[in-house]
């Protein structure tokens, strides 16, 4: 765990010494703001212009103003984790470091999930920013807890399942602008396979909303917590994990 941890740390370091956790936390940050800020604006013309004496449905602050912020979050990451991890593997195998990372005491796993660790805690600090947003609605209205909770578990899951991925694709090439155009187009097929079910019907319409990242996504922004979607998050990270581990091993073996 320590050797994770050291790991971890390094990555986090070398986030914040180049400009890319600037630039990512920044452009997130302005790009949540005007999505908050379009969608509280929407959402109070919209409480003043209504009348419940006439049978009109009062809003609620959680499903008709931060559920649709949430769910465009989702797809910020889309652009901005690929950014993130483009450069985890592909500059280390550029510059030549990543020949005295394999040749120290270090086993696979242990350097896959330092790396995977420091990404996922540049991310949380990205979706920290958003607390701000969040906290002001506390101030000025009253939104129920747990969607918000359940949101933000949901986003972390969502993450780590594109940084899994984005770990594996950047261990595949040493270029990083081609490390974030395959990891973007991966996260885009991810997105959308379920587009693809639309136009079919029983199994294939099952597995392709199955397979959909963002289909699991839904329900954690309801308030909302099944153990299907968590699974399928878990088993995704996994997955991407096993395979960047692989990766790593081979590049022991070729090295």
């Amino acid at each position: 765990m320590r050797n994770i941890l050291a790991i971890a740390h390094k990555e986090l370091k070398s986030y914040f010494a180049s400009p890319i956790a600037y630039v990512v936390i920044g452009l997130f940050a302005l790009l949540y703001g005007y999505f908050y800020a379009v969608m509280l604006a929407y959402f109070v013309r919209a409480g003043m212009n209504m009348n419940p004496l006439q049978g009109q449905q009062v809003l609620n602050i959680n499903q008709d103003m931060l559920r649709p912020v949430l769910q465009n979050v989702t797809v910020l990451l889309l652009f901005v984790l690929p950014a993130m991890t483009m450069r985890t593997y592909s500059e280390e195998r550029r510059s030549g470091t990543i020949e005295l990372l394999l040749t120290s005491p270090l086993t696979d796993w242990q350097i896959v999930l330092g790396k995977f660790v420091g990404a996922l805690a540049l991310y949380l600090v990205m979706l920290a920013v958003t607390l701000v947003h969040t906290a002001v609605l506390f101030v000025y209205g009253s939104p129920e807890v747990k969607p918000i909770l359940t949101s933000y578990l949901g986003l972390v899951l969502l993450g780590g399942s594109f940084l899994s991925v984005g770990l594996f694709i950047s261990t595949l090439t040493t270029n990083q602008i081609v490390s974030y155009i395959v990891t973007f187009s991966v996260f885009l097929l991810l997105w959308v396979i379920n587009w693809f079910g639309s136009f079919s019907s029983g199994v294939m319409s099952d597995l392709t909303s199955y397979l959909s990242i963002i289909e699991h996504f839904d329900d954690f922004s309801k308030g909302v917590i099944d153990t299907t979607h968590v699974i399928y998050y878990l088993s995704l990270i996994t997955f991407g994990l096993f395979l960047t581990a692989k990766s790593v091993d081979t590049e022991r073996w070729r090295g």
